[in-house]
């Protein structure tokens, strides 16, 4: 670790160690503070954020998407002293904090015993969404993005590891296979983040009338496993974190389905038709809750440099 990343990592430890033991108006209205300040700054985060909340109201005034993003920069920080907060909340305190609508769609999805992939958008508080699966729900696993410095990765993998969440970080070898295993369990829930694409192998599809690119994790595991896909929108309440399970998304029986799902024929149209359908409930959620839609990156592809080509 360079001293940069040194410093960073003994700072933000020493904030996570003095919020949890701050009472509560006074932790939460901390970060509130912070978020304005960073929101009058007008940074790179915030000015895309803009962009990004136009999109999803095209019909907004200038001053609706300003507002928009303010409240959106304090669920974003509302987010993080949840993060810092929640390894210290019992399971009764879990279940006060959060919310699920839905439930039966969940409910129906586990019964089928062949795995539940869990589509979730930058949205609302997606950690305590998982802690209130896996006190109420069954074992879950999720993929988590490195982070920088390595010992605060390290941190976060250890906190998701604490509140009953398995962690496979991105960039695992076999990271597909390795999911793959997990939901042939049947009982267990594997949560992806579905709406911004990390990597080269992302789906074409339209959102919010503009072509981006989805990753296609869900529908591969899907085709290859059986699992059910039901798509989530998380937002927050005045007193708590809330999300809804959406219907799950249907794979036609014509769709290639098993192992070697990739080899059959009409498998590439499956996985973009099921990733288009996962898109349009994301879609749903995000213009209902915009404001919690923490997606501070450049997202549309009219909006992405061109990358270059891989080396072969």
């Amino acid at each position: 670790m360079n001293l940069k990343e040194d410093a960073a990592y003994i700072g933000f430890s020493a904030g996570w160690s003095a919020v949890r033991f701050m009472p509560k108006r006074m932790a939460y209205g901390t970060f509130n503070r912070i978020a304005d300040r960073l929101w009058k700054s007008d940074g790179g985060g915030v000015v895309q954020l803009e962009k990004n909340l136009s999109r999803v109201l095209p019909d907004a005034t200038p001053e609706e998407i300003r507002e928009l993003s303010r409240q959106g920069m304090r669920s974003y920080f509302r987010y993080w002293c949840d993060a810092f907060r929640l390894p210290d909340w019992s399971h009764d305190e879990i279940n006060e904090n959060f919310e699920l609508y839905g439930e039966v769609n969940l409910d129906d999805a586990l019964a089928k015993g062949k795995g539940v992939i869990l589509a979730l958008p930058h949205q609302g508080n997606w950690d305590l969404a998982g802690a209130w699966a896996v006190t109420n729900k069954g074992p879950l696993t999720a993929v988590a993005e490195r982070l920088k410095p390595e010992k605060l990765f390290e941190r976060f993998l250890k906190f998701r590891t604490d509140i009953g969440m398995e962690i496979l970080p991105l960039g695992t070898p076999n990271l597909t296979e390795e999911l793959a295993d997990r939901l042939r369990e049947g009982n267990r829930m594997v949560a992806l983040l579905s709406d911004r694409d990390l990597s080269r192998n992302g789906v074409e599809v339209d959102f919010f009338g503009e072509k981006t690119k989805m990753p296609p994790g869900p529908a591969h595991l899907a085709l290859t496993t059986g699992a059910v896909i039901i798509p989530a929108s998380l937002w927050y309440e005045e007193d708590r974190a809330c999300a809804r399970a959406h219907e799950q998304i249907r794979v036609a029986h014509t769709d290639p389905i098993g192992p070697d799902a990739a080899q059959q024929e009409g498998y590439a149209e499956a996985v973009t038709r099921i990733t288009q359908q996962i898109a349009n409930q994301l879609e749903k959620g995000i213009r209902e809750h915009p404001e919690d839609w923490h997606m501070l990156q450049k997202l549309w592809l009219v909006d992405l440099p061109p990358r270059e080509p891989k080396e072969q």
